[in-house]
């Protein structure tokens, strides 16, 4: 599906609804969408308003968004039930480089629900579709019932370089009781990884602060500016440029970006924060 009229939600039916954590869950739409990964959609609910969110799932596939309840339009869609439908525009904005560094090493760089926009990446080359020299995934969360598509990270780990990391190894009465695996933030995991920094694509997902140290380590570790690419997100409202919401350093996020080259977001006249002092 494509939607057609960027102005006009296309309903779609909710199929499958899955929790990933208590605040987080993932939908699964019944209408395939052709897209770049790293480009979002906009979804409405009549009387709740409209919000951006990044998609979850390959091109061409039913379309998969993962939603943490954060305002009205989140909260009214976590109410929804499998077989209501929601409005769809889209997709919209400039996605991940993932092209271009076939051939050569894709590092992905990810935080909490950052985890969703480079999930399309992952499943392409989990299946085959890309041919990267290596897939790394360096992945992170604040514990461990907060990690999102467990299944599929024990799966992606089969065949993909995959380090799981988390802040602490439990906080809530949902986190299990043991926890075996790494302890610490994500960029902890630099020091278990090695490539090669002249032939490696790096693409940050997450957190402020944790895409700030992350570009950090990367840009110590010798890996170019032009080839380490952030998704900014921002204040997004109308997915079009037109409202202005998402405007910073004369470029607004959901028309130019969301994703932005280090080297790029380094040279506007107001320099994100993720990016204050980074080089």
């Amino acid at each position: 599906m494509k939607t057609g009229n960027i102005y006009i939600p296309k309903p779609a039916v909710i199929e499958k609804v899955e929790v990933e954590e208590p605040e987080t869950w993932t939908f699964t739409l019944g209408t395939p969408l052709e897209h770049t990964p790293g480009q979002f959609v906009e979804i409405s609910i009549p009387g709740y308003g409209e919000a951006p969110i990044s998609i979850a799932s390959p091109s061409g596939e039913k379309l998969m968004l993962t939603v943490r309840r954060t305002g009205t339009l989140t909260g009214a869609l976590h109410r929804k039930k499998v077989g209501e439908m929601v409005g769809i525009r889209g997709p919209f904005g400039r996605g991940w480089p993932h092209q271009e560094a076939q051939g050569e090493t894709l590092l992905l760089v990810a935080g909490g629900i950052g985890l969703a926009p480079v999930r399309p990446i992952i499943e392409d080359a989990y299946r085959g579709r890309l041919n990267y020299e290596r897939l790394l995934l360096l992945y992170g969360a604040r514990e461990p019932a907060l990690l999102l598509y467990k299944k599929d990270l024990d799966r992606w780990a089969k065949k993909l370089e995959v380090f799981v990391t988390v802040d602490r190894k439990n906080g809530c009465e949902t986190a299990p009781k043991v926890w075996d695996g790494r302890t610490g933030v994500v960029t902890e995991l630099f020091k278990e990884v090695d490539f090669s920094p002249g032939r490696t694509w790096a693409l940050v997902c997450g957190p402020p602060i944790m895409m700030h140290f992350a570009t950090k380590g990367l840009i110590s570790k010798g890996v170019p500016l032009n080839r380490i690419h952030l998704s900014l997100e921002r204040h997004m409202k109308c997915g079009m440029g037109i409202c202005g919401h998402c405007q910073i350093g004369g470029k607004y996020v959901c028309k130019d970006g969301p994703v932005f080259s280090v080297h790029e977001a380094l040279s506007w006249r107001e320099i994100p924060d993720e990016l204050e002092g980074v080089a």
